[in-house]
């Protein structure tokens, strides 16, 4: 009798929890209310001492509470801000912790559905968590599985995300296929070629049909970044100089406030008093007052995500409105596709070049490729799409479940090992 096995795709922006027994269908669970899919984000709240995931930490961010909200957490791993604490109400935790608390929602959810906590799982991770450093990214995998073993699962294996999307979308084909996965998340891109087909479904080692994984440490949390620092940023003092015209004001208050792990980092009474110390000797201190009330109010995440819904509607229009309105502040700045795509032009070609060496790895020319499954968010973007398209201009571009098939295919990687 088989046995239901979970995977769990832990993503920088969304997570989702995928079930499947051996020779069944996969599907996702419900992991907030009705949603299979859930924003990777905490707040805590010092109001009322509850910790929210999710879009409720996002709302309750959003409706001003006053507490910490986190998210992007994936981001961190493998970084020096691991070894780190940070202050959480009245306590100091670390990343591993807070991403242990996420990892324990989402086993939470299992029990909900399941009626009990497994002990076996399998967790996507990207081809590459750090770039350039093996070391570096070798201990990312490690702290991960260390935060999910302190939430009660004792078996943990690891696949790659890529691998895991090909695994959902070869149960929808009838033929052999040599395929290039894109999966374009949160935090990084991805790239795998697989041979795939009815037949080799079957086996349960695939480690033959992987014919390559590359990959880059570029994520759709990036293009934000980068459109933030371009369109947002000017707004706030970027680019500015002093009165006298000697200097440019420091740059990294503006990066750190445009990269969602970084902004909570912000908000201390040192970082305020030296942006109102560069107001007064600022060019044009209105732009810093507007940077010192993103401080006081704890407004950049809130910004952030006004920046990533403008990103969002830019991939169906041609121009939308960065919005943000709140008591003594309010920002509408209009913005246009090419803005976007002239910002994140690095972004694509760092894609671009990954591709290339995928193929490079994989020993084949492009010719040989017969389908692009594009997946995760960020493979959204117009340009990446496009990208794929000029390179792969015989293949067949599939882009199917966007959020959930990385989850769904990490639950038929754990029916095969675990049912």
């Amino acid at each position: 009798m088989s046995t239901t096995a979970f995977g769990i795709d832990f993503g920088t922006t969304n997570s989702t929890v995928g079930l499947a027994a051996r020779g069944q269908a996969p599907k996702l669970i419900a992991v907030e209310g009705a949603h299979v899919t859930i924003p990777s984000a905490l707040f805590f709240s010092l109001e009322d001492g509850q910790t929210y995931f999710g879009r409720g930490a996002v709302f309750e961010y959003m409706d001003g509470a006053e507490g910490r909200f986190m998210r992007a957490l994936k981001s961190i791993l493998g970084t020096s801000l691991m070894k780190e604490t940070t202050q959480v109400g009245r306590t100091r935790m670390t990343f591993e912790m807070l991403i242990g608390r996420f990892l324990r929602h989402l086993r939470d959810s299992i029990q909900a559905h399941h009626g009990a906590v497994p002990s076996s799982v399998v967790l996507g991770r990207p081809v590459r968590f750090i770039d350039e450093n093996d070391a570096a990214d070798t201990e990312a995998q490690n702290q991960l599985e260390a935060a999910a073993r302190t939430q009660g699962f004792e078996h943990i294996e690891f696949q790659f995300e890529p691998v895991a999307a090909a695994l959902h979308y070869e149960r929808l084909i009838d033929a052999e296929e040599l395929a290039l996965v894109v999966d374009i998340g949160g935090g990084t891109s991805d790239f795998s070629v697989l041979r795939l087909s009815p037949e080799r479904a079957k086996r349960l080692d695939r480690s033959d049909d992987i014919l390559s994984t590359a990959g880059v440490h570029v994520g759709g949390t990036d293009f934000d970044r980068l459109f933030n620092i371009a369109r947002v940023m000017p707004e706030f003092g970027l680019g500015s100089g002093t009165k006298d015209g000697k200097r440019h004001l420091p740059v990294w208050y503006f990066n750190d406030m445009a990269t969602w792990h970084r902004i909570n980092t912000l908000y201390t009474a040192k970082n305020m008093r030296d942006i109102q110390a560069l107001a007064r000797e600022a060019a044009a201190p209105e732009k810093l007052e507007r940077y010192a009330h993103l401080l006081a109010h704890r407004s950049g995440h809130r910004l952030a995500a006004a920046v990533e819904t403008a990103k969002i509607a830019l991939t169906d229009a041609d121009a939308a409105d960065i919005h943000l309105s709140e008591p003594g502040l309010t920002l509408e700045l209009p913005a246009s596709r090419a803005e976007f795509e002239a910002a994140t032009a690095e972004l694509v070609a760092r894609i671009d070049a990954s591709i290339d060496d995928a193929i490079k790895r994989a020993g084949i020319s492009g010719d040989e490729i017969s389908t692009v499954i594009l997946t995760g968010g960020g493979a959204l973007v117009p340009a990446v799409r496009e990208a794929a398209e000029r390179k792969l201009k015989g293949a067949r571009i599939s882009q199917p479940d966007q959020f959930g098939a990385v989850g769904l295919g990490l639950a038929i990687d754990a029916a095969r090992r675990f049912g």
